[in-house]
């Protein structure tokens, strides 16, 4: 490998690698040597190849109250963990996109040189676990701030780590329902539920995304209890941006209208201090 990497948060088996970085457990074996993500596998294919890089404002990721008016250099791996219809950058979390790569040295002095730090986004960063965990200590060496822009679909012990050499993170709640994660996105929702908590607790600046999907998990009950629970476990002056869905991939429902989105935001508002409409 040329980065010399080995991968962690591994179990061996008779059959091969059990990796253990997230839920779905993926086996890799010599006829299948990549988990779900594409990312990570027997040889770490997916370490350091960078999809597209731009600079964008904080604001962007979105984080609304950790560094207003910075700008951080913006990356992602090759991949994602999760398969939800509806995703914004499909051709990069599902395709196979154009890579780059970039040593984790390298990545840390373009963000010193372009901006105030790095954001790891665009698809999933907790499947770029161990190029993450090279690379964020030297960022923030050199000065600069790490945050995660994630689905929170990890297990316990790797988050515990990420979250130890990041500053913030921005994590989806993609619905208050199981089945909206099963049917949409390949997952669960517990253990999105489990990341949220433990960020939150770790002192580690948090923010949420909701994006309102019609017809999908715009209930006003399903508002409710998300932005209850929320309240309740991670704070009521978490913040969080209530999003507006535009037709993706395979979601060809109609756009959130903007009404949706100032209701939800209303619910929301009911038991959070701090709650933003986006994209509209």
């Amino acid at each position: 490998m040329e980065h010399g990497r080995s991968p962690e948060f591994t179990l061996t088996e008779d059959a091969g690698l059990r990796c253990l970085i997230c839920p779905h457990r993926c086996l890799w074996t010599d006829s299948n040597p990549n988990g779900l993500c594409r990312v990570r596998g027997l040889a770490l294919s997916g370490y350091g190849r960078c999809i597209g890089m731009a600079v964008d404002p904080i604001e962007k990721k979105p984080f609304a109250m950790f560094k207003p008016g910075s700008r951080l250099l913006s990356t992602g791996p090759p991949g994602c963990n999760l398969s939800c219809s509806h995703c914004q950058n499909w051709q990069s979390s599902q395709g196979a996109p154009p890579t780059v790569y970039h040593s984790p040295g390298e990545l840390a002095e373009l963000a010193r040189k372009c901006s105030d730090g790095i954001a790891f986004t665009y698809t999933e960063p907790v499947v770029w676990y161990e190029y993450v965990m090279d690379t964020a200590p030297l960022v923030r060496s050199l000065g600069g701030v790490v945050v995660m822009v994630s689905n929170g679909f990890v297990n316990p012990e790797p988050l515990k780590r990420l979250i130890s050499v990041t500053d913030a993170w921005n994590v989806d709640l993609k619905a208050w329902s199981d089945d909206f994660y099963r049917r949409n996105c390949g997952g669960n929702l517990q253990p999105v539920l489990d990341t949220l908590r433990t960020i939150a607790a770790s002192g580690v600046h948090l923010e949420v995304t909701y994006l309102v999907i019609p017809g999908e998990n715009d209930s006003m009950t399903e508002w409710d209890r998300a932005a209850s629970w929320l309240a309740e476990n991670c704070g009521e002056n978490t913040p969080v941006h209530v999003s507006r869905y535009f037709p993706r991939y395979r979601q060809t429902r109609p756009a959130t209208s903007v009404e949706s989105v100032f209701s939800a935001a209303g619910v929301f508002g009911a038991h959070l201090k701090n709650v933003f409409p986006g994209n509209i």
